[in-house]
Order: C-alpha cells, then sequence, then structure tokens
C-alpha cells in the first residue's frame, strides 16, 4: 500500500505540472489582439460534403452571408449518394459570384478519401488564404472570416480556431461531448502556447495554399482516412508559423451525436490519426492520460483504504481546484461556462470512455467511416 501511495503523490506532481505548468498557459492568457492589417484579404472557405443535402441547406446560408467583403465558397461533392450536389449547384444558380463546385466522381484508388476530395477543392480555390469548416456546422456570427482572417500575418500561416457543438438541456452525453471538445481545444490551444503545436480541428482550421504545397499536401497520410486537419497541422506546425483565434465571433457551432454509440464510432475514427503525432506530441499526451488515469484509480483505492487518507484527500482537491481554476477560466473564453462545475465527473467518465475506446481499437480498428 505504501507503494501504491508513493504512485499516487507521483502521479498527483504530474498531473499539477501539466494543469499549472502547461494549461494554465491558454487559460490565463490575455485577451488576444486582432491584427487590423490583415482583415481584408481574399479568403477561399472550403467545405467538402458527402451526402450532406440537409445540413448544406441549413448550414450554407451562414456562410454565405458572412459580412467580409472578399471571400469564394468552394464547395466539394465528394462522391455523394444524395441530393448534395444539387442542393450546391441550386445555391451556385442565387450566388454564382460567390460559389465554385468541384464535382469528386469516384475514383478507384483514393475511393471515400476526403483527403482527395480536400486536395482537388484546394487546388480549384483561386486565393491563397484557405478557410476550412464541415458541412455540419455553422459560423455563430457574420463575423467568422474577419475574426479568422485577423490571425494571419507573414509569419502566422496556420490558424487554429474553436468548433463547439451546441448545447442540448439535461442530456449527460451533450455534456460530455462538449466537455472533451473544450479540453480538447486547452490542450492544443496551451500547446501551442509553449511552442508545440500539434493539432487543429477541421471544422474550423485556417491556412496557406503556398504552406499546402510547399509541404505535399497529406501525399504522407493520404493512405489514412482520417487526419485532414490534426495530421497535416501535427505535420507543418512550428512555434513560429501558428497563430490561435478565440475571438467569441470566430467559433463554428456543430450538431453533436445524440447517441453513445454514434459518439463513440465518431471517437474512434479521430483517435487512430493520433499514433502518427510527432514523437513530443505522443508522449506528452500520453504521459498526461497515463498520470490522469492512474491518479483517479490510486486515489479511489487509498481511500477506500483509509491509507494516509489525510494526504491523499488534500492531494486530491488541490488538483481538482487547480482543474476547477484552468477550466473556469478556459470556459469563459470559449463559452462553455456550464460544464465547470460537473468538471470532475465529466473527466472521470471521459477517462474510461477513453480507455474502453482504446482498447476496443486495439481488438478491431474502426470499418465504417
Amino acid at each position: 500500500m505504501q507503494l501504491l501511495f508513493y504512485a499516487f503523490i507521483f502521479f498527483s506532481f504530474i498531473q499539477l505540472c501539466f494543469y499549472l505548468g502547461v494549461f494554465s498557459r491558454f487559460s490565463f492568457a490575455k485577451k488576444p489582439i486582432k491584427n487590423q492589417q490583415s482583415s481584408n484579404i481574399p479568403v477561399s472557405i472550403i467545405i467538402c460534403a458527402r451526402n450532406e443535402e440537409q445540413n448544406l441547406k441549413e448550414h450554407l446560408p451562414h456562410f454565405i452571408n458572412q459580412d467580409y467583403p472578399n471571400f469564394e465558397l468552394v464547395l466539394i461533392n465528394d462522391a455523394s449518394s444524395d441530393a448534395t450536389l444539387e442542393v450546391m449547384n441550386e445555391f451556385k444558380k442565387k450566388h454564382p459570384s460567390v460559389i465554385t463546385i468541384v464535382d469528386v466522381v469516384p475514383n478507384e484508388q483514393f475511393w471515400r478519401n476526403k483527403k482527395y476530395a480536400l486536395t482537388l477543392g484546394i487546388k480549384k480555390a483561386t486565393h491563397q488564404h484557405l478557410l476550412f469548416s464541415d458541412a455540419d456546422c455553422k459560423p455563430v456570427s457574420k463575423h467568422w472570416i474577419s475574426e479568422m482572417v485577423s490571425k494571419f500575418s507573414k509569419e502566422k500561416t496556420i490558424v487554429l480556431g474553436y468548433g463547439a457543438y451546441e448545447k442540448i438541456e439535461n442530456s449527460w452525453l451533450n455534456k460530455l461531448i462538449r466537455f472533451e471538445t473544450l479540453f480538447t481545444a486547452i490542450q492544443y490551444f496551451s500547446y501551442t502556447k509553449i511552442g508545440l503545436p500539434y493539432m487543429g480541428v477541421g471544422r474550423n482550421l485556417a491556412y496557406t495554399k503556398s504552406l499546402f504545397f510547399q509541404s505535399n499536401g497529406f501525399a504522407n497520410h493520404m493512405q489514412i482516412r482520417s487526419g485532414d486537419d490534426d495530421l497535416f497541422v501535427n505535420k507543418n506546425a512550428t512555434n513560429q508559423n501558428v497563430s490561435l483565434c478565440y475571438f467569441k465571433e470566430s467559433f463554428t457551432l456543430s450538431k453533436s451525436k445524440k447517441t453513445f454509440i454514434e459518439w463513440i464510432h465518431q471517437k474512434r475514427r479521430h483517435t487512430t490519426t493520433s499514433k502518427y503525432y510527432k514523437p513530443i506530441h505522443k508522449f506528452l499526451l500520453g504521459l498526461f492520460y497515463t498520470s490522469q488515469l492512474l491518479f483517479w484509480l490510486l486515489s479511489i483505492i487509498l481511500l477506500a483504504t483509509t491509507y494516509q487518507w489525510e494526504i491523499v484527500l488534500s492531494m486530491l482537491l488541490l488538483r481538482i481546484v487547480a482543474q476547477y481554476l484552468i477550466v473556469n477560466s478556459s470556459a469563459k473564453k470559449l463559452n462553455e461556462n456550464d460544464l465547470t462545475v460537473w468538471a470532475p465527473f465529466l473527466e472521470i467518465f471521459l477517462i474510461f470512455m477513453q480507455l474502453f475506446i482504446f482498447i476496443k481499437n486495439i481488438i478491431a480498428k474502426p470499418t465504417r467511416w
């Protein structure tokens, strides 16, 4: 039991180092300042869609009606079997000067490969600065483009934004999905702050066309179904070329999954890409998760046996307070305030869900994308 106690102290220390030494860099960062000089640069918005006719009908007006003087909307129909292409054409008839359509026909070599479809869309894009989103989400304001583009500069060729999920009242799954999204953002924003950017989310991400072609686009990971966003950022982001955008008007909003089965499938697909991250990123992310899991397991064991319970309880409360300060400050920045009070419970549930997904992916790789 003494050995477990020392292990608990060790993992508690690691957790506090992450929260106070890394995650605090974003949580307590000053309010971002907009770069007015780049606010009118031409932008190509790129949206790739497969079988998204209903989402396109609902969300495209939010992209088309952006309050920005110079942008085009590149819509990619990725071999859809529904009326996605027809919906795109209907919008193009109404906005011919704004919308460009790329119709990707089935290709045996790149069958159902989003990266191939995105590459065709990027080639078709007229402008140097590219802003990416998904068909199942929408900008939260008419100033989404101007807010995201304001973070570009001569040195900053990648802009990482925040992609939120809609709130559903009285839904534990919705809280879990939003907490996981919030905490993922805390991580990739914080790592960028310390000079180790490692990922971004494709529903709110921007980078330059020249960076894409200079780095050979998705060529190094074209065979991997997912990762058009995080693997591209992981490969090309440096401590000099990445900017963060977390103005509240720069967020996008997506519909969250309605069942645990749908969400688990989505997370299984997403987690398959992390093993291709750079070694330093895999080490740090693995260290945090391992210390997180063992911190809670050892807390439960030691408190259940009352071994050194005063110290264990003190360390547990100290870590919970550190988490509360970090999550609360970050949640205010990212408009997720209602999640703070649930953070410890959501974290414990999420830890074991992630462990289940990890084991599940080892036993059988996801087959449906």
